[in-house]
């Protein structure tokens, strides 16, 4: 449990209802504060007829991103990229390129095939070819790791789950990704578990490159910036991989440069709880929320003209406990979190957050003009869709997110 880094940056919070920034932007480094794990990868691209060429063309720009980040070379990772429609075609293989700029360039020459979609046949062929050790795959004995990322927008027209299985058998890692309409079934069938770690969905092909910083962290092995000094904190330093975020010490905020701290006062505030109840948080700790969240309040001052409290639970949908401003006092708000029920299913934080932005702070939902606007969100893990752009949003608008993690 990280419940400790949550008590830390609760503590910071609540001393200083002015808040302006929680949660800083994470500073990125990459060179020697970050080097990839040896891993032998090979991208699995669907390009059939209802992917369009300019559609293609942006997946090859996730795939560019996605090398840019790689230490790639002999001794380091090595790539491969399949492409299939109704065959598979073998664009280039493990052995083929040792250079990061040779794999680029191998990357733009890349055209679609544009026939049908046999993406239990493309997995079937990693493992009997692309994985081998002929086409340039490192034994089992040397502890590299096999991974391979399935791209696709449709539903294909063999099975995927039994395949899967044997790949996943055989020891690669399966991240299935994807896009529109895509069967969301095939793609948890596809992937390993913990599926909420790798099944991603995007709306669109325009909007799959974002997903590239998701897969540059996951191959990313760095040092503990704070702990070595290497960063730009004024107080406090906390670590996450590839980077850090600022905190303040309690009586103090955070400025909009993400790096140093102002004392400040008490103010009021619309305080809105965002709660995962999915079913990968586990009825347990859905239960220790539930009582941090108490804790969260017992330290609020409440009242008319003070602290307003507000509770959303979220999973596959969205369900909002009660509004901002129905209670007034500390008891009734933390008799009815306790009353709070377990959802128990899926993560679409995306989802949740925009329903955080466009409803709850609202003066139909209990939100008073002119006064700060807090959510504070809990969630175990990666979400099952897209929530860069809904909390961009947030900030823009002026609202203040903290993000603990609540979970292992």
């Amino acid at each position: 449990m990280k419940t400790s880094l949550c008590l830390l940056f609760t503590a910071l919070f609540f001393s200083c209802y002015s808040y302006a920034a929680v949660e800083a932007v994470p500073q990125q480094l990459r060179g020697p504060n970050c080097r990839t794990h040896p891993t032998d990868l090979v991208f699995i691209v669907d390009s059939s007829r209802s992917v369009r060429p300019s559609e293609f063309e942006q997946v090859k720009v996730f795939l560019s991103q996605v090398l840019e980040s790689l230490d790639v070379g002999v001794n380091n990772t090595r790539v491969g990229v399949l492409n299939y429609a109704s065959s598979v075609k073998n664009e280039f293989s493990l052995k083929t390129h040792k250079t990061k700029a040779a794999l680029l360039q191998a990357v733009k020459k890349i055209q679609p095939l544009s026939t049908g979609t046999m993406t239990g046949l493309a997995i079937q062929y990693a493992i009997n070819h692309a994985f081998t050790e002929g086409e340039g795959a490192r034994l089992k004995s040397s502890g590299v790791k096999k991974v391979a990322i399935v791209v696709t927008d449709g539903r294909p027209q063999d099975g995927v789950k039994d395949i899967s299985a044997r790949a996943r058998e055989s020891g690669i890692e399966l991240f299935a990704i994807g896009v529109g309409r895509v069967d969301m079934t095939t793609l948890r069938q596809i992937a390993s578990e913990p599926l909420d770690e790798h099944v991603d969905y995007v709306e669109s092909y325009s909007v799959i490159e974002k997903l590239s910083k998701k897969f540059q962290e996951a191959f990313c092995e760095t040092a503990d910036l704070c702990s070595t000094g290497d960063h730009d904190c004024q107080q406090i330093c906390v670590s996450s991989p590839g980077s850090y975020t600022c905190a303040c010490r309690e009586g103090y905020t955070l400025n909009d440069d993400g790096k140093t701290c102002n004392a400040c006062g008490a103010s009021a505030i619309d305080l809105v709880f965002l709660i995962d109840g999915s079913k990968s948080v586990r009825p347990e700790n859905f239960e220790l929320v539930k009582q941090f969240i108490n804790q969260i309040v017992e330290s609020v001052d409440v009242g008319n003209n003070k602290a307003h409290v507000g509770l959303v639970q979220y999973s596959s949908s969205v369900r909002q406990e009660f509004p901002l401003g129905r209670f007034n006092n500390k008891r009734e708000i933390k008799t009815a979190v306790k009353k709070m029920s377990y959802m128990e299913k899926g993560t679409m934080t995306g989802q949740a957050l925009k329903y955080l932005i466009d409803n709850t702070f609202t003066i139909s939902n209990g939100g008073r003009p002119g006064v700060s606007k807090v959510g504070i969100v809990f969630t175990d893990g990666r979400s099952q869709d897209y929530i860069n752009d809904a909390a961009l949003k947030a900030k823009e608008l002026g609202k203040a997110f903290l993000r603990p993690s609540i979970m292992d």
